[in-house]
This record gives C-alpha cells, structure tokens and sequence, in this order.
C-alpha cells in the first residue's frame, strides 16, 4: 500500500524538480502536476510526485495526523 505524504519544499532543483523535507528525511520529488512551487511550499507526495499543493494550516494539521499514527505504530 502506497500513502501520500505532506512534505516542505526545501530547494528548488529546476526543470520541475524540488528537494522535500519530511519528518527529517529529504528526497527529489516532481512537480509536473502541480505547477509552480516555491521553497516553504507544502505537498503531497505520492509515488515521487507532488498531487497537491497545501496552505500552511491544511499541512500542519495533516502532518499532526501523521504524527499521531506513527506514534501510535498504527501503519506498521
């Protein structure tokens, strides 16, 4: 099972290509499908594409989600 992911965009790598930071790991996401971003930006991740973009309240309460199912191991 594949889960999308909330994640900061950390740099700009060009030709739609961004670093992201989640939960302290970085990877090179794409962007093909959500246009422009900016660093600071939050998306959704998914399979190594951003499938949207978020405003800074739609992301902080996603990533609280995701900190309270992990700490209770309930993905796992």
């Amino acid at each position: 099972m594949c889960l999308a992911v909330p994640g900061r965009v950390a740099e700009i790598l060009g030709g739609n290509w961004v670093l992201i930071e989640t939960f302290g790991l970085t990877g090179k996401v794409g962007t093909h499908l959500v246009g422009e971003v900016a660093v600071g930006d939050y998306l959704v991740v998914h399979a190594g594409y951003a499938i949207e973009k978020l405003d800074l309240e739609e992301a902080r309460e996603r990533i609280r989600i995701w900190e309270e199912l992990l700490a209770h191991d309930a993905i796992g």
